[in-house]
């Protein structure tokens, strides 16, 4: 019987350097089935204790990634870091048999770009993105920062005083700011959802969505 697109736990990880390693065991952590797969034999091995399956292939030939079964999987994450042309080449053969879901990774946002136009379904840009998550943590107030779309972030701060004492609904924060209150956390507490009626207090964290340049003017209010 076939396994259906939502539970099929299986993944196919191209590329075993940094990024798709660390991926590929974490996947294994939380119970997936991983084919590991790259061209350098010595990091094959190196993974071949920590994944379900590994494999050395040369994965811009069309013959061999069927020969590996890379059609059959649901999913399938391209991590191939500095080689461009293997990296599209890849993507590009994924695409055209069929791969309902692929994650590729990418060194620059114009290499993003071309993956998403041969059909890659989700970019990533790793070193990208972290630089630019420290850079606000650097610069600003953020006690974490995470960037959902190009312009759209998520922020972490502590609740700056002209909210203290005062139900959310009634600051107009979302007006004056621009920005939502989407979590608040208390002291010793969990994270909870806010609402209109939660009332942040000294010390209360809160994680806040908007623009990213009306988050990062929010949290240096703090």
């Amino acid at each position: 019987m076939p396994r259906s697109k939502t539970n099929d736990k299986r993944v196919l990880v191209i590329g075993l350097g940094r990024f798709g390693g660390s991926l590929a065991e974490e996947l294994v952590a939380h119970g997936w089935e991983v084919l590991g797969v790259d061209s350098n034999p010595r990091r094959v091995q190196s993974y071949a204790d920590s994944l379900t399956h590994t494999m050395v292939a040369d994965t811009t030939d069309d013959e061999t990634l069927r020969q590996i079964g890379a059609h059959e999987f649901t999913r399938a994450v391209v991590a191939i870091g500095t080689h461009l042309e293997e990296s599209i080449l890849t993507t590009s053969l994924l695409v055209d048999m069929g791969v309902p879901y692929i994650w590729a990774k990418a060194i620059s946002r114009r290499h993003g770009r071309i993956l998403q136009q041969i059909g890659a379904h989700h970019v990533v840009l790793p070193e990208h993105d972290m630089g630019e998550r420290v850079a606000h943590l650097l610069s600003g107030r953020m006690l974490d920062y995470v960037e959902i779309e190009e312009n759209f972030a998520l922020g972490k701060t502590r609740a700056p005083k002209e909210i203290l004492g005062r139900k959310l609904g009634e600051t107009g924060v979302r007006s004056s700011h621009g920005i939502t209150v989407v979590s608040i956390k208390r002291h010793g507490e969990s994270f909870t959802y806010a609402t209109a009626d939660t009332v942040p207090q000294r010390g209360d964290i809160i994680i806040v969505a908007g623009k990213t340049n009306d988050v990062e003017k929010f949290a240096e209010l703090s």
